[in-house]
C-alpha cells in the first residue's frame, strides 16, 4: 500500500493535524509501504510557499519523512480539467448558477434525510434558462451524483452508507475543486490507504462515486477522529498553544510533543521518551482502529 498526508498549506499544522499525519505514516510505515506528501494548494489566495514550508519543517520535526518529491495540486490544473471534461462528455455534469447564500437559504429548508446537500436548483435547467443565468453569472460545474446509496467500510467508521452529493468539480473562478483533484491524485499516486479526519466522511460517497465514473478505483479509508478544543469543536487558536512554535514557547520541545501524541495513539506510556521510527514496529493498524471512535479532547493530547 502507499499511504498519504495531503494538508492544505493555509497555515500552521495543529497537534491534531500532527496527529492525524503520524497515524498516516505509522500506518504506512508499519506495514513496510511508501508514503507522499502532497500540498493542496488549489486556492492560491489562500495558500502560500511559506505556509508549505513551515508544515514540511514541522512533519519532519516529529519524524515524519516521505518518499519523493512533494506533489502541488497548483501544478496539476490540466489533469483536473481532463477529468471534469470526461465526466462532461459522459453526461455526469451540470452549470451551476448558484451563489452561495442561495445555496444556504435552499438548504435551511426541511428536506429529508437523504436529500443532497445541493439541493439541485441548476440540475435540469433548460438550455434557454442557462443562457440567460449565464449572462449575469458565471457557472461552476456540479457532479451530477447517482440516486443509489453508496457503501464505504471504514476501519474506523465501520459501515457508513450515504448518497452522494452534487459537489462541485470547478469553482464559477475557473479553479478545480477539492472533490475531483483528491481522487485524481490519489490515483495518480498510487494510494491504496487514506487516512485523514473523520470530518471529511461525509464528503467520501461523492468522491468514490467520482471514481467510479472515472473508472477509477477507490482507495481503504481509515477516518480517523478530531482532536477538539474545550468547546468540543475542532482545534482553532482560541484552544491557545496547539502548534510547534505555540507550544515550544510554552516550553513544550518536539520531542516532548511526539511523545504525546504516541500516548493519544497508543503506541507509547505516559512519559516515555520514543523517537518516531521506535513507534513504526508497535503500530498496528487494526488495535488502532479498535479504539478510535470518539473525538480526542486536547487535554487528552498535551
Amino acid at each position: 500500500m502507499t499511504g498519504r498526508f495531503a494538508p492544505s498549506p493555509t497555515g500552521a499544522l495543529h497537534v491534531g493535524n500532527l496527529r492525524t499525519a503520524l497515524i498516516a505514516w505509522l500506518a504506512a510505515r508499519s506495514a513496510g509501504e511508501r508514503f507522499v506528501l502532497r500540498m493542496e494548494d488549489l486556492d492560491r489566495v489562500t495558500s502560500s510557499p511559506a505556509h508549505e514550508r513551515s508544515q514540511e519543517r514541522d512533519l519532519a520535526a516529529v519524524g515524519i519523512n516521505w518518499d519523493g518529491a512533494v506533489w502541488r495540486q497548483s501544478e496539476r490544473f490540466g489533469v483536473y480539467d481532463a477529468a471534469i471534461q470526461r465526466l462532461t462528455e459522459l453526461g455526469m455534469t451540470y452549470d451551476c448558477f448558484c451563489s452561495r447564500r442561495e445555496i444556504r437559504e435552499a438548504v435551511a429548508a426541511p428536506h429529508g434525510p437523504d436529500t443532497l446537500v445541493y439541493p439541485g436548483t441548476c440540475r435540469d435547467l433548460t438550455a434557454e434558462e442557462r443562457i440567460r443565468r449565464g449572462r449575469s453569472r458565471q457557472p461552476a460545474v456540479r457532479f451530477r451524483a447517482g440516486p443509489d446509496f453508496i457503501a464505504i467500510d471504514d476501519a474506523v467508521a465501520g459501515r457508513y452508507e450515504r448518497r452522494a452529493h452534487d459537489v462541485v468539480l470547478r469553482r464559477n473562478d475557473g479553479v478545480p475543486a477539492y472533490n475531483v483533484a483528491v481522487v485524481i491524485d490519489d490515483h495518480a499516486q498510487g494510494i491504496d490507504q487514506v487516512v485523514r479526519g473523520d470530518d471529511l466522511l461525509s464528503a467520501t460517497p461523492s468522491q468514490v462515486a467520482i471514481a467510479a465514473a472515472l473508472d477509477i478505483a477507490s482507495p481503504g479509508y481509515v477516518h480517523v477522529p478530531l482532536v477538539v478544543g474545550e468547546s468540543g469543536e475542532r482545534l482553532a487558536k482560541r484552544d491557545g498553544a496547539i502548534t510547534l512554535d505555540q507550544l515550544a514557547s510554552a516550553g513544550w520541545d518536539v520531542d516532548r510533543v511526539r511523545a504525546a501524541l504516541a500516548v493519544s495513539i497508543g503506541v507509547a506510556e505516559s512519559g516515555e521518551a520514543v523517537t518516531a521510527a521506535q513507534l513504526v514496529g508497535r503500530f498496528d493498524l487494526d488495535r488502532f482502529a479498535s479504539r478510535a471512535a470518539t473525538p480526542v479532547a486536547l487535554e487528552n493530547v498535551l
